[in-house]
């Protein structure tokens, strides 16, 4: 049940309350009146009927009672209601298009939860960005590749079955990734080493392993406000190596080691 229908569902149990209501019409709304309350209500059948196969009410003829289960019912919906409300506050949701399976989808993006997006916030002493558009591009990048070539080391154990069987001399069965992964995991290293042995360690950490800019610097010992240095550096470097500037062509010259007068005058 969607979390509106939750609520027409706590609304339809309040208004019932601990006496039986007589169901006084039907159709596609189904007016309700209580014992005490001169007024009646309506509401829609389809949510009277999954009231009922939830074990929340209970029809006898024209007759709805209100089940004990109703309560405990009631009091889930408000917690997560109230928790829903919480984490609206601390999220910026944005909609976005997935590709699964080769079928676009759509679905809702965290922008909060991306530390790349968290460092696009960081601002410099001119109120500038302080990574400039390209950099955080690249970075994404670099994590998408990551994940598709499933380089993230797996922490819970796997209760799939292994269709695909390794063969000799195989450790690291490469023979079970896809194209896909196979060409991924080409690129991330491509641009691993277009970064260089120096900076590609913290964008990896940073934008793949997701780790913050305090805890790197606390586990590389560096010196505090250095890592968004180095990360910077690092994503300029992949961001050139994603889009390489053009070659620039310069009108041939000729030069001469002659001083004025040089020449003999005939």
């Amino acid at each position: 049940m969607t979390q509106n229908r939750d609520r027409e569902i706590i609304r339809l149990l309040r208004f019932i309350g601990h006496g039986p209501a007589q169901i006084t019409g039907m159709g596609d709304d189904v007016e309700i009146t209580t014992d005490g309350v001169a007024a009646s209500r309506k509401v829609g059948k389809i949510v009277m009927e999954q009231a009922i196969s939830a074990g929340l009410l209970r029809r006898d003829g024209r007759v709805l009672y209100v089940l004990d289960t109703a309560r405990a019912f009631i009091k889930r919906a408000m917690v997560k209601e109230r928790d829903e409300i919480f984490q609206e506050q601390h999220r910026l949701c944005d909609v976005v298009s997935v590709d699964i399976e080769g079928e676009r989808h759509n679905a809702r993006r965290n922008e909060l939860s991306s530390p790349i997006h968290a460092l696009s916030r960081l601002k410099d002493r001119d109120g500038q960005g302080f990574f400039p558009a390209d950099a955080l591009e690249a970075g994404e990048r670099l994590a998408s590749d990551f994940h598709r070539g499933h380089l993230s080391p797996r922490i819970t154990a796997s209760w799939e079955p292994r269709l695909a069987t390794r063969g000799k001399g195989q450790s690291n069965g490469a023979q079970d990734l896809s194209d896909t992964a196979m060409s991924a995991r080409m690129r991330f290293s491509k641009a691993a080493d277009a970064m260089g042995p120096e900076l590609s360690g913290v964008a990896i950490d940073i934008c793949c392993f997701e780790k913050g800019l305090e805890l790197v610097e606390r586990e590389r010992q560096w010196p505090v406000r250095s890592a968004k240095l180095m990360l910077r550096t690092a994503l300029l470097a992949l961001a050139r190596h994603y889009s390489p500037p053009p070659p620039t062509t310069r009108k041939r010259e000729t030069h001469h080691w002659g001083a004025d007068g040089y020449r003999p005058i005939v």
